[in-house]
């Protein structure tokens, strides 16, 4: 029988679910029953579930049509994130595409309302948004510039206003893809009918009022120290601001049925709390007992409120307000694993860092291991994770710092990192690490650093620029060569390089030099570990096995695992493999 932690990949886990106003009781949801993640139909009503996508590398998403007659997903059939919208019936059947005639791309945000269709691509051209509406496809947009459509993700909101009279697409302000800026366009006739921009900050728009004819737009922004929520009305310009009056970053998950209240989550140092914001007497109230991480919330059409929450220790669950338990994926749940506990530090530049870690029974000091979150604008959360349970049960502290540009910890934070990558970042996972060694934690004789995606850069960066803090590193589909990297990566990738360095490699030769890890690859001490997938777009394969292959040119210890999917794998038995080869590695090297 397979132990806990391998249960804990392969016990199906489910996504929180989606539903039309028009059939709520038909719900679509991503779920990896089965052995890989997919598009499922759940009959509420029934209690049928029914697998309705057959992709190789699996699905992250998956929406109902507005009629609640079928379900689409993106369609990306070797995992480089490169495809196209397919949608089926919710009876099941062929997948056809969603938008004849539109090429394939990278999705930048999709929106669908009754009698309109609406969905942004980057391509190798540049960026377009596309309007389906009376059987008819057309191009809205053309920009050499990024563009966008509704929210990053959860794609799905915040494009298309109710009524479908108003489309709403973002825009980089400056050519920033990091800040954008707002532009509503009348659906009928491209005309446009309002913008919004906030130079130096970002704006982002979250959710349409679900009442037709209000065009009411809740808008994320920087207008304070953190990431806050407005209301824009773009036909007469006003804009009320939504202020708790609480430290943290806010989101709207959706607004009640009748477009008076708004349910909030507000993330403060990787815990959420929701609650319903009374548009018309200000009153707020909290929605479920607060705590965890909540990946997903909604309000039914009798009012009622849905979330998926999860902590370190407990896997997700999708629960009604009251926390009963309302839709579960099939098979036997995954284990529980062991808490999380915070911990705060000084970093070496005066700001305070904030992490958790996870520790196995017994005193310290531990071998540890330092997972490097990706992102860079990501963030370790109390959620539940499969790899940290697995490295705690084989006897591993597992440290998890937030260091400068993660999420949740302000603006000016998370914008630390704007033309100076990888060394902010490498200073306060050091510091974290000294500051568990103080309280004995940590052994620093036995620590090992891992890390997926912006995660597997530093873990590169960091073996080469502190080469005697480490027994052994494990990079994930890193960055290996970030000059070669930036050239192979998509096109909403390397425009974020531009926008976050200040240049191209052309233009900043030295500073993508000096912040390259392939610059130190002489330095590196320890072996590694390098999981790299061959169909990767955002860390393409080809500069990750650069670093590789100059690092085994030097005589270093280097081992590879490849993968033939992309970026990130869906599917449950190779994520088990990867874990697997990660233990075998660790247990060679650091004990």
């Amino acid at each position: 029988m397979p132990d806990d932690w391998e249960r804990r990949f392969t016990a199906a886990d489910l996504r929180f679910p989606r539903w039309s106003t028009a059939a709520p009781e038909r719900l679509v949801a991503v779920s990896s029953e089965g052995g890989s993640m997919q598009a499922w139909a759940l009959d509420l009503a029934t209690g049928e579930r029914r697998r309705l996508s057959e992709e190789p590398v699996g699905v992250p998403d998956a929406l109902p049509t507005p009629d609640g007659k079928g379900v689409l997903w993106w369609r990306d059939p070797t995992g480089d994130e490169r495809g196209r919208w397919v949608v089926v019936p919710w009876e099941g059947g062929e997948p056809r595409d969603l938008l004849p005639g539109v090429p394939d791309g990278w999705s930048t945000g999709i929106d669908l309302v009754p009698g309109a269709t609406a969905a942004a691509l980057a391509h190798d051209e540049g960026y377009s948004v596309f309007l389906a509406r009376d059987g008819e496809v057309r191009e809205l947009l053309r920009s050499a510039e990024p563009l966008g459509l509704g929210r990053e993700w959860q794609e799905g909101a915040g494009g298309l206003s109710a009524d479908g009279a108003l489309l709403c697409v973002r825009f980089a302000q400056g050519g920033d893809i990091e800040r954008w800026g707002l532009r509503v366009l009348d659906t009928r006739t491209g005309r446009v009918v309002a913008e919004l921009a906030d130079p130096g900050r970002a704006l982002i728009p979250l959710a349409w009022s679900p009442v037709p004819g209000d065009h009411r737009l809740a808008v994320r922004h920087e207008r304070s120290s953190f990431e806050g929520v407005g209301l824009w009305e773009p036909e007469t310009g006003a804009f009320r601001d939504v202020d708790l009056g609480l430290p943290g970053a806010l989101d709207v998950e959706a607004w009640w049925p009748d477009g008076r209240a708004l349910l909030l989550r507000r993330d403060h140092e990787g815990v959420d709390e929701l609650h319903r914001l009374d548009l018309a007497t200000g009153d707020l109230e909290p929605v479920a007992v607060p705590g965890g991480t909540i990946s997903g919330a909604g309000v039914r059409p009798d009012g009622e409120v849905w979330l998926r929450r999860e902590t370190g220790a407990t896997p997700p669950t999708v629960v009604d307000a009251r926390g009963r338990t309302v839709l579960a994926p099939g098979g036997e749940p995954p284990p529980a694993g062991l808490p999380y506990r915070q911990f705060r530090f000084r970093d070496p530049a005066g700001w305070e860092i904030h992490g958790f870690v996870a520790e196995p029974p017994g005193s310290g000091p531990h071998p540890t291991v330092l997972r490097v979150h990706g992102g860079p604008a990501s963030a370790w959360r109390q959620g539940f994770d499969p790899d940290v349970q697995a490295l705690v049960d084989h006897g591993y502290a597992v440290a998890m710092v937030n260091y400068r540009g993660s999420s949740g910890y302000g603006v000016a934070f998370r914008e630390a990192l704007r033309g100076n990558i990888g060394f902010p970042e490498t200073e306060d996972l050091l510091a974290g690490l000294d500051a568990l060694a103080a309280e004995g934690l940590v052994d620093p004789e036995r620590v090992a650093i891992a890390g997926r995606s912006w995660g597997g850069y530093l873990t590169l960066l960091a073996l080469g620029l502190h080469p005697d803090r480490w027994r052994a590193g494990v990079a994930i589909v890193p960055v290996g060569d970030y000059v070669a990297a930036h050239y192979e990566s998509s096109p909403p990738l390397r425009a974020w390089d531009l926008s976050m360095l200040g240049g191209s490699p052309e233009d900043l030769p030295a500073l993508y030099e000096e912040r390259n890890p392939l610059t130190y690859v002489d330095r590196v001490r320890a072996p590694v570990l390098a999981i790299v997938a061959e169909n990767d777009s955002r860390c393409p394969f080809g500069q990750a096995m650069r670093w590789v292959v100059a690092r085994r040119a030097r005589g270093g210890d280097v081992e590879v695992y490849r993968y033939r999917a992309g970026h990130s794998s869906y599917l449950a038995e190779e994520r088990l493999r990867q874990m697997r080869v990660e233990l075998d590695f660790l247990a060679r090297h650091l004990g």
